[in-house]
């Protein structure tokens, strides 16, 4: 793993989280022997950085556990993990030395749709099993030793605004008109130019599709035909803080969406300002019941947050890519522990044909371009918190689609 001070405390700080939070780690000897060495990029820096930092801690608290346990196959782990800046020709590089330099036992993926594809590229090129943890558009990975735990199933332009659509019909006053405004990063554009093509074949109106650059600051337009719109749902393909940047420049022309969605928001931006109460957004796990219910995951959650608190990180809750990260080293752990073998064709087909119980759920790759299911989830903002309403079945306690 990169090496820094930094790094160092919020590692010591891991170390005290568990020891104070109780962690019941496997039975046995302490690991030994030379170290697995795993290795992958992040966007620790650029764009991209705020949400792979949650990847960095949530990654570096599972391989402190799994080191205070027995490790991978009785050896301790080394995360060897470089900063990829947000570029995926560099996160291309980087993986490339990764395996031919460095010499990583494994690989685990990077942050990100575009980062994830192209470490994919150099993953096939060496016939290198790849698992990884935010890849939204299924369609253009084909590598049969790729595994993806975002689990929006395989084709999630279809069903991710199918259940945000199934959820709204629920309610007193279902959406008749929809405007639909999205990020051109690959995922959030590919989602929500299916959103449109849904929303049409329910019988709903598109009042305005609108596309702007990814990395954008320029939104008193975009707010300006919003406002002239006036759907009675607007569909944000957000990324980070594109869902707050447009509801503030709305603020401005006093306008308020009377219903809006934002698929990749950042939480802990989006949840403490005002103008976005009663915010929905797309999830896969937020803590609370049931999610929380296993006693592991309980345990994890924990983790988390005492280590994004001694981060700095302004939001500690765990959602969507904190329980991400978990769930792909959930699945190299499964693979290494049921194959006993570091060999990447040996866990690839091992993990084609059985399922894995995550914190997201049961996990399983048998799908066309190794999805399994869609395990969408609807989450609002309600009285400063991320709650799940839909489906029903995982909402949480009490909570259902709260609209003006």
């Amino acid at each position: 793993m990169a090496d820094s001070p930094g790094l160092m405390r919020r590692l010591t700080a891991v170390v005290a989280a568990l020891a104070l939070v109780g962690v019941a780690l496997p039975a046995g000897a302490a690991p030994s022997g030379p170290p697995i060495r795993i290795g992958s990029t992040l966007a620790l820096t650029g764009p991209l950085a705020p949400t792979a930092l949650i990847h960095k801690i949530a990654g570096e608290i599972y391989v402190e556990q799994l080191n205070r346990g027995n490790g991978l196959l009785g050896r301790p782990v080394e995360w060897v993990l470089f900063d990829d800046q947000s570029k995926p020709d560099l996160t291309r590089s980087l993986y490339e030395k990764l395996i031919t330099v460095d010499k990583v036992d494994l690989i685990m993926g990077p942050y990100a749709t575009s980062g994830i594809l192209a470490a994919m590229g150099v993953a096939q090129r060496y016939q290198k099993m790849i698992i990884h943890h935010s890849f939204g558009m299924p369609h253009l990975a084909t590598y049969e030793m790729h595994f993806p735990v975002a689990p929006f199933g395989p084709e999630p332009q279809k069903t991710v605004p199918g259940m945000v659509f199934d959820g709204l019909a629920t309610t007193k006053t279902p959406p008749k008109t929809v405007t639909i405004v999205t990020s051109k990063f690959p995922s959030a554009q590919y989602q929500s130019n299916g959103a449109r093509e849904v929303a049409e074949k329910r019988g709903l109106k598109v009042l305005l599709y609108l596309e702007y650059e990814f990395g954008t600051r320029d939104w008193g337009s975009i707010a300006a035909r919003v406002k002239d719109a006036n759907a009675d749902f607007l569909w944000v393909g957000a990324l980070g803080l594109d869902g707050n940047q447009l509801l503030e420049a709305l603020k401005k022309l006093d306008y308020s969406p009377p219903r809006h969605f934002h698929l990749f928001p950042a939480p802990g931006p989006m949840i403490t300002a005002p103008e976005a109460r009663l915010a929905l957004s797309n999830t896969f796990f937020e803590e609370h019941p049931p999610f929380t219910n296993d006693p592991a995951t309980a345990r994890l959650v924990a983790l988390f947050k005492e280590g994004a608190t001694k981060a700095g990180l302004p939001y500690t809750a765990v959602d969507t890519q904190a329980a991400g990260s978990f769930a792909a080293w959930q699945v190299l752990e499964a693979a290494i522990a049921a194959t006993k073998s570091l060999d990447d064709k040996v866990l690839a087909q091992w993990l084609r044909k059985n399922r894995v119980d995550t914190v997201e759920g049961k996990l399983r790759f048998d799908g066309p371009n190794n999805y399994g299911d869609d395990l969408s989830k609807m989450r609002q903002v309600q009285d400063g918190k991320w709650l799940v309403v839909w489906p029903r079945e995982f909402a949480a306690p009490g909570a259902r689609i709260n609209l003006p």
